[in-house]
């Protein structure tokens, strides 16, 4: 070994003894911007019914707010799970199909959005968004974080355990938000499927601590983004609203504590 990886090596080992590799205090680099996940299955599937009046809240609010706008997969996304599964591909080939749909869905809203400054942005332009909130644009992107063939393996068979929550929450700790917003068709989370259980409670605030010791049978996230959640530096609240009732976009937008708020402790 020669001197300087041998130097290099002394000193990794000498913060990681000392704990100073972890005791750090990162930047946060756009702390002001909306980063919100656009639902797959619960706004998308819908069509305009649902898709239309959350996109007029969002070009009345593009002048006050940095919108950051992440996309769900949806149904055809399960679809893909479903098929890719059943001629058993491994989790990292499921990973990379899963991720074509919501970016489709991603630029069906860029369409919709052009005249207002809708942008499509893949994962490698990520460091453009100064450049395009400085325009007065609204950046779109996939939810799905990249790591496609990287995608570790499921503990619970082959789906992908970061999926668009995931990836929108990871987006949101990366550019320094403190919290992330998530619009479905249901009011937050509830103590059942309220789809399947009309008479299951709402819980509108809950630490993730507590939500985990709970281990609930139905989840309105994806469970991995609670473990990311407490171990968080910057997105430390993540709140799930109903964007099929009017004007709940524009409430969150606001910092009303509307739907649910799930908190890291």
């Amino acid at each position: 070994m020669n001197a300087g990886k041998h130097a290099e090596r002394l000193v990794i080992e000498s913060a990681l003894e000392s704990g100073a590799a972890f005791d750090y205090k990162p930047n946060a680099m756009m702390p002001h911007v909306k980063v919100m996940k656009i639902g797959g299955q619960s706004i998308m599937d819908r069509g305009r019914t649902a898709v239309f009046p959350i996109l007029e809240q969002l070009i009345k609010a593009k002048d006050k707010h940095q919108l950051l706008l992440c996309c769900g997969g949806g149904t055809r996304a399960r679809h893909i799970y479903a098929v890719a599964s059943d001629i058993e591909l491994p989790t990292g080939v499921l990973a990379a199909l899963g991720g074509y749909v919501p970016r489709q869905n991603a630029r069906m809203l860029q369409m919709l959005l052009a005249e207002h400054g809708g942008v499509f942005m893949l994962h490698d332009d990520f460091e453009k968004l100064p450049l395009y909130f400085s325009m007065k644009c609204i950046p779109i992107m996939t939810g799905m974080p990249p790591f496609g063939y990287w995608e570790k393996p499921g503990e619970n068979g082959r789906i992908p355990a970061n999926r668009t929550d995931a990836g929108v929450f990871l987006t949101a700790e990366v550019l320094g938000v403190k919290r992330a917003l998530f619009i479905k068709d249901e009011d937050g989370l509830y103590e059942d499927d309220p789809k399947k259980n009309p008479k299951a409670k709402h819980i509108p605030r809950i630490g993730v601590n507590e939500l985990i010791a709970r281990d609930l049978g139905d989840l309105v996230v994806e469970r991995v983004v609670l473990t990311y959640l407490r171990a968080a530096r910057f997105c430390h609240e993540l709140q799930i609203i109903n964007g099929m009732k009017p004007g709940m976009v524009t409430r969150a937008l606001e910092g009303e504590d509307v739907g649910t708020i799930i908190y890291r402790d």
